[in-house]
């Protein structure tokens, strides 16, 4: 048996959508016109071949993650996938060791992929960085505990008459903010704006403030026959949803209530730190759920490190223990972080706190502090309230873009 690991050819896209489709059930088109054909590129792929037959498929989309002000290049795993004749010989660790290796030379600092099974990737070192909330609410149910419902105005539109304002509103929400991408032309359609038979047009509520300046916005569809009531059987799905305020906030949120025959608002990708729990009359009534997000794995802790942002200043040293997938990474570093900038060297000296490359991934985006790792037996030291100040963040980690 004779393996060789290269990418595929655009000959053999067809092929790998094939495996693609097969792998995820056909959750991105059966036909060679599937997604995983005509969204990659076949420099981006990574593939495993037995006696010359496509027997594994890997893609690394280039993505830019924010980073607290900074832009840090990712790598965005995706089309993992094993033909069954030939799954448990080990292709996928052959995969993903020679793909972060490439990853590393190619400057992609870190890695990001939504996974199938967690138990999968977790074996690999990626930790889950973000959670997506859900709610499921009545319109009539919706109204915040101080009765104030936001003064700013909200229109209906649609994206073709405000995709360059929808852009902008959503560059200003990220900037300071971490594990959100650089949204491009694809993961706009593909996420927020293409039409879904089941769902309908795509629907705008843009929202502006007393200038006249585009303030927020929500993506959503609207749908009649979707919901078991008498009265109000419409139900509303909001693809995306952002504020660049609490007026803002509140404002898309009458909006939404306005909708008085929809007995069903379901939200599927809010942030963790999103405040309606806090702020609705009756936060019960979200049926809230959280479930896993993306997962994200450190490729380069060098690089990784120096590249986002702080917004305080300190010094310290990190041990990273020895990672067999990514072997340059262990050792001790140097973090000298302040707002303007980080700096990080090797360092021969006893590190102030040791942790492995998955327990740095939750540090690293925020959604772990080093008190609570170490508590969980994942972080080692004497100076965790040192880098829980390094590492603080205004914002929890979020990711709505699925790739």
């Amino acid at each position: 048996m004779t393996i060789e690991i290269r990418p595929a050819s655009p000959e053999e896209m067809i092929q790998f959508g094939a495996i693609g489709s097969y792998s995820y059930g056909g959750a991105f088109g059966d036909g060679p016109d599937n997604v995983m054909v005509t969204s990659n590129k076949p420099e981006w792929t990574l593939c495993a071949f037995i006696d010359g037959e496509m027997a594994a498929t890997f893609c690394t989309i280039p993505f830019t993650m924010r980073a607290l002000g900074r832009a840090v290049p990712m790598g965005g795993i995706s089309m993992v996938g094993t033909a069954p004749h030939h799954r448990r010989k080990g292709l996928v660790r052959r995969l993903m060791t020679q793909a972060l290796g490439n990853m590393r030379d190619s400057g992609q600092m870190v890695a990001a992929l939504w996974a199938s099974q967690a138990a999968i990737y977790q074996r690999y070192q990626f930790a889950m960085t973000t959670v997506s909330r859900s709610y499921d609410i009545d319109t009539v149910d919706i109204g915040f505990h101080d009765g104030d419902m936001g003064d700013y105005e909200v229109v209906l539109t649609g994206p073709e008459n405000c995709l360059d304002e929808l852009k902008s509103v959503y560059i200003e929400n990220v900037t300071d903010r971490i594990c959100y991408l650089h949204r491009s032309s694809l993961l706009w359609r593909m996420n927020f704006l293409d039409e879904r038979p089941e769902d309908g047009p795509v629907r705008i509520g843009l929202c502006r403030d007393d200038t006249g300046r585009a303030a927020g916005y929500v993506i959503f569809s609207l749908r009649a026959a979707k919901v078991n009531h008498p009265s109000r059987s419409q139900q509303i799905k909001i693809r995306d949803l952002v504020a660049l305020s609490s007026n803002a906030y509140r404002s898309l949120w009458r909006f939404i209530a306005s909708h008085d025959l929809v007995g069903s608002v379901q939200w599927h990708n809010a942030p963790l730190d999103d405040p309606a729990s806090e702020l609705f009359t009756e936060p019960r009534l979200l049926k809230m759920r959280d479930d896993e997000g993306f997962w994200i794995r450190v490729v380069d802790v060098a690089g990784a490190l120096r590249q986002r942002g702080y917004s305080e200043s300190g010094e310290i040293r990190i041990g990273i223990q020895d990672d067999p997938l990514t072997p340059w990474n262990g050792g001790t570093y140097l973090l000298n972080a302040s707002p303007d900038g980080a700096e990080v060297s090797r360092s021969t000296g006893s590190p102030d706190i040791l942790l492995s490359v998955k327990a740095l991934a939750s540090l690293y985006t925020g959604f772990r502090s080093a008190k609570i790792l170490a508590g969980w037996g994942l972080l080692e030291g004497d100076r965790i309230a040192l880098a829980d100040r390094i590492f603080s963040s205004p914002h929890l980690p979020h990711c709505p873009d699925h790739f």
